[in-house]
């Protein structure tokens, strides 16, 4: 990964202390506001204490899952993947597409959004680079699907884990219920960036040169890193609670690391600006949420459990969450639903998730993105993004919603 003053994680680089990342404080100045609004009374101790409780397994989560991705990456997995991938592509440009949609689908819904953007953005610029291909598509490859792929598993996203754990479905039920709205997605997700990223580079890179295999520099690293990951897969599969799944799973790599690489392991490996960041936001948003938020989402979202519901839920979701996050707008709008409404709680992830597109704010995932492309010197003009965003966003969540309201694809 290219060099940037802020490890991958995000967390800062030790060795430049004073000079922190603007992202590092904003979520410095998120905690230090969720405190503040504890101290002061706008939100009250109790009910603070319930939130820190309650996100207390995710950022279990968030913790492990980022050592288990960021030693996977040393290890050399992903840069094997994405050399193979563009040699099974065989010097065509559609073939590539296809295979990097897979791959970024695949390791948003298996190690969550947020490793997606942190750690393949950088490998698939690279990757780019060895294959003469313009940077643009890949990039966009993988900061929209790290969005709109992140529906089919509860590990996928963040806000799936609060969601799974209101309605109590666990990993293959859930599963059961999203794959149709997550299938549609990826699919609105695929024409839009064939037309607008990936068609009109294929007049300058269309046959491409594949690059050779990827040689690991430590095979037996790299095999544990192998084991780690389909030890974390099989585990959530098989209803582990999804903290102690990435937890067992990076102490095996870390062991592993222990014995092979010792000098790679540090404090630098642990995101504490993710976790950080998730605790501030929560407690902010709670604050705000009793002072008028929840109120205004409830009238925006309605109590129809109905077709109506659903659709006014999903573009609330998608409309607040690119106002000011994903993760604010879907806690705002679970506050106003219905315990029993799960067809319309569903329906706002669908908003949250996928629809969570439009401005570069919308998640956190993008806001890293965007960070690593400039980091890597690719520029991505805003207004384009923006704008072949802003549509991906209606019609990605849209199209999500109606599938989630088909009869039977639950």
């Amino acid at each position: 990964m290219e060099s940037t003053g802020v490890p991958p994680s995000g967390a800062p680089d030790r060795s430049r202390w004073g000079r922190l990342h603007v992202l590092d404080w904003v979520a410095v100045g998120l905690l230090a506001g969720g405190v503040l609004c504890v101290l002061t009374g706008l939100l009250p101790r109790a009910d603070a204490e319930a939130t820190v409780r309650r996100i207390l397994p995710i950022l279990v989560f968030l913790g492990t899952v980022v050592v288990l991705a960021e030693l996977t990456a040393v290890a050399g997995v992903f840069d094997a993947l994405a050399a193979r991938v563009a040699i099974t592509a065989r010097g065509n440009l559609r073939a590539l597409f296809w295979l990097c949609v897979g791959f970024a689908s695949v390791t948003t819904i298996v190690l969550n959004l947020d490793t997606t953007a942190v750690l393949l953005t950088p490998v698939m610029i690279a990757l780019a680079g060895r294959l003469g291909v313009p940077p643009a598509p890949l990039a966009m490859t993988t900061v929209w699907l790290a969005n709109t792929a992140s529906l089919l598993l509860p590990v996928s996203n963040l806000t799936n884990i609060l969601a799974s754990d209101r309605i109590g479905l666990a990993p293959v039920p859930w599963a059961a219920r999203m794959w149709w709205p997550q299938l549609v997605a990826i699919a609105v997700t695929m024409v839009l960036l064939w037309w607008w990223y990936w068609r009109p580079a294929r007049a300058v890179a269309d046959p491409f040169v594949p690059p050779p295999p990827h040689v690991p520099a430590d095979p037996v690293l790299y095999r544990t890193a192998l084991v780690a990951c389909l030890l974390f897969v099989a585990g959530i599969l098989a209803g582990v609670e999804i903290g102690l799944a990435s937890a067992v799973a990076a102490a095996i790599l870390v062991a592993g690391f222990v014995v092979r690489a010792r000098r790679s392991l540090g404090l630098r490996l642990v995101p504490w600006r993710l976790l950080v960041f998730v605790t501030g936001l929560f407690l902010v948003v709670q604050t705000i949420g009793r002072h008028g938020l929840d109120t205004v989402t409830g009238t925006l979202i309605g109590t129809d459990p109905g077709a109506e519901g659903a659709l006014r839920a999903g573009a609330v979701g998608a409309l607040v969450a690119n106002v000011v996050n994903n993760l604010p707008a879907y806690v705002a709008g679970e506050a106003v639903i219905a315990a029993g409404h799960h067809t319309q709680l569903l329906a706002l992830l669908v908003g949250t998730n996928v629809g969570a597109l439009a401005t570069p704010w919308a998640s956190l995932a993008t806001l890293i993105w965007y960070e690593r492309c400039r980091a890597a010197g690719v520029a991505i003009p805003l207004g384009r993004f923006v704008a072949t965003s802003a549509v991906l966003a209606v019609l990605a969540t849209t199209a999500g919603v109606a599938a989630l309201l088909v009869p039977g694809s639950g």
